[in-house]
C-alpha cells in the first residue's frame, strides 16, 4: 500500500511538473516568436519603401539594435521592369529569382507572409502606391528559435531529473506519518489478537472439559468459574480497546467545565487506600488546595485511577507511594511516585505504547498494557502532557495541565 501511495505521489508531482514545463515552454516560444516577427516587420515597414539612396544612407541609423536581418526591396516600374536594391547578401541581378519571388508574393492575398522555400518574409506596398515588395531573411529567426528549443530541451531534461529526485524524497517524507500509523495499526491488531487468543483458548478448553462426563460436579463448577473469570477479563480488554478507538477517533467531544482538581484527586485516592493497605503499601498525598482546571471530570478521574493502579501493581512492597499536586505558573503538575524496578530511557518512552509491558514476569493477568496509553490520549485531549521519569530506583509519572 505504501509503495503504491509513493508511486502515485511521484506520478502526480511529475505530471504537474510536465504540465508546467510545457505551458512555460509554449508561452516563452509564443512570445519570443511574436516579438521577433514584430521587430522584423517594424524594420521592414520603416526601411522598405524608401528610395534606394535613402535606404542605404539611413540603414545603420534607423535599424533596431537587436535586428540585423538582410533584406531587399523589389520595385515594379511603369513598364513592368523589376528593380531590386538593398542588402548585398543576395544576388539582386538574378531576374529569374526575383520574378519567382514576386509571383509567389502576388499569388497570396495577405500583405505580409512567409515564403518557406526561400526563408524569406515579404511585405507588399499599400494599395495606391507604386507596386513594390520588401523581402527579409528569416533564417536567423529560425536558427534562434531552434537554439531556444534545444536549450529548453536540455534545461527541461536536467530540471525533470532534479524534480524526479525531489519528488522521490518528498514522497518518502510525506508518507512517513502514514507509514508510522500503518505500522502501529498492524502492531496494534497483532497485539490485540494475541491478547484475545489466550482467554479464548482458556474458555474453549474449560468448555470442552465441562462436556466430559468423567469430571465431577465440583470440577465442572470450577470450570464454570474459570470461564466466567476469563470472560470478565476479555470484557475488560474489549472495553479498553473500544475506549482507545473512541479516543483515537474523537467520536465523543470532550465537555470541558471547571473542575476542582485538588478535590478530585483527594476523592480518587480514597478508594485506593484499602487496596494499598492490603498489599502492604503506604499511600501518602501532598495535594495543594484550590487548584482548578478546565476539563472532563470523569476522564481526569480515570487518568488518576490509571496512575494509582499502575503504582499499586508495580511498586515495591513495604514501601510508600506518593501522590503530589502542585501549582506551576500557568499550569499544575500531578506526580505519582514509588519505588520499583528502574525504568530505562527507552522504557520511559515506550511504556505509553499500547500493549507494552516492562516486566512481563510481574503481570498478574489483569493488565493488558493499555492503561497508560489511554491516560496519554486523555491528557492530550486536555492540552496537557504526561511522561515518566526514573531516578534512584524511584519511578515517577507526571501529568501537567493548564490552569
Amino acid at each position: 500500500m505504501l509503495k503504491r501511495l509513493r508511486i502515485k505521489f511521484v506520478l502526480i508531482i511529475m505530471s504537474i511538473v510536465t504540465l508546467l514545463f510545457f505551458v512555460l515552454f509554449g508561452l516563452v516560444m509564443h512570445f519570443t516568436k511574436n516579438n521577433i516577427e514584430r521587430e522584423s516587420i517594424q524594420m521592414m515597414r520603416s526601411m522598405a519603401f524608401r528610395p534606394p539612396h535613402a535606404s542605404q544612407l539611413h540603414l545603420r541609423d534607423n535599424m533596431p539594435d537587436n535586428i540585423r536581418l538582410p533584406f531587399f526591396t523589389v520595385m515594379v516600374s511603369e513598364n513592368g521592369e523589376l528593380k531590386a536594391f538593398g542588402s548585398d547578401f543576395y544576388d539582386l541581378t538574378d531576374e529569374k529569382m526575383l520574378s519567382s519571388l514576386m509571383e509567389i508574393a502576388r499569388s497570396n492575398d495577405e500583405q505580409i507572409g512567409v515564403i518557406p522555400g526561400y526563408d524569406l518574409r515579404y511585405m507588399k506596398s499599400d494599395p495606391g502606391l507604386p507596386e513594390s515588395v520588401v523581402f527579409a531573411d528569416i533564417s536567423s529567426e529560425k536558427a534562434m528559435l531552434k537554439g531556444l528549443i534545444r536549450n529548453f530541451i536540455i534545461i527541461g531534461l536536467i530540471g525533470y531529473a532534479v524534480f524526479f529526485l525531489i519528488s522521490l524524497f518528498l514522497a518518502k517524507w510525506m508518507t512517513k506519518p502514514v507509514e508510522k500509523t500503518w505500522n502501529e495499526q498492524k502492531q496494534f491488531i497483532a497485539d490485540a489478537s494475541h491478547e484475545l487468543k489466550t482467554p479464548i483458548t482458556v474458555i474453549m478448553t474449560n468448555a470442552e472439559m465441562m462436556s466430559d462426563k468423567s469430571y465431577t460436579d465440583s470440577d465442572r463448577d470450577s470450570f464454570t468459574k474459570n470461564i466466567l473469570s476469563t470472560s470478565k477479563r476479555m470484557r475488560g480488554l474489549v472495553e479498553s480497546l473500544l475506549e482507545l478507538a473512541r479516543l483515537d477517533n474523537n467520536r465523543a467531544p470532550v465537555k470541558f467545565s471547571s473542575v476542582d482538581y485538588s478535590k478530585l484527586i483527594n476523592d480518587s485516592i480514597l478508594p485506593f487506600e484499602p487496596l494499598f493497605y492490603e498489599n502492604d503499601l503506604e499511600l501518602s498525598a501532598d495535594v495543594e488546595n484550590g487548584i482548578n482546571v478546565q476539563g472532563d471530570k470523569d476522564k481526569l478521574r480515570q487518568v488518576i485511577s490509571i496512575l494509582l493502579d499502575n503504582a499499586l501493581k508495580y511498586s515495591d512492597k513495604s514501601d510508600k507511594v506518593t501522590v503530589c499536586l502542585k501549582r506551576q505558573s500557568a499550569s499544575c503538575i500531578l506526580s505519582v511516585s514509588g519505588a520499583g524496578a528502574p525504568l530505562s530511557k527507552e522504557d520511559c518512552q515506550n511504556i505509553f505504547k499500547r500493549f507494552y509491558r516492562v516486566d512481563q514476569a510481574r503481570n498478574d493477568g489483569q493488565s493488558y498494557g493499555l492503561g497508560l496509553s489511554i491516560a496519554e490520549s486523555i491528557v492530550s485531549e486536555h492540552n496537557g502532557k504526561i511522561w515518566a521519569e526514573s531516578k534512584n530506583s524511584h519511578n515517577t509519572f507526571c501529568v501537567t495541565l493548564p490552569l
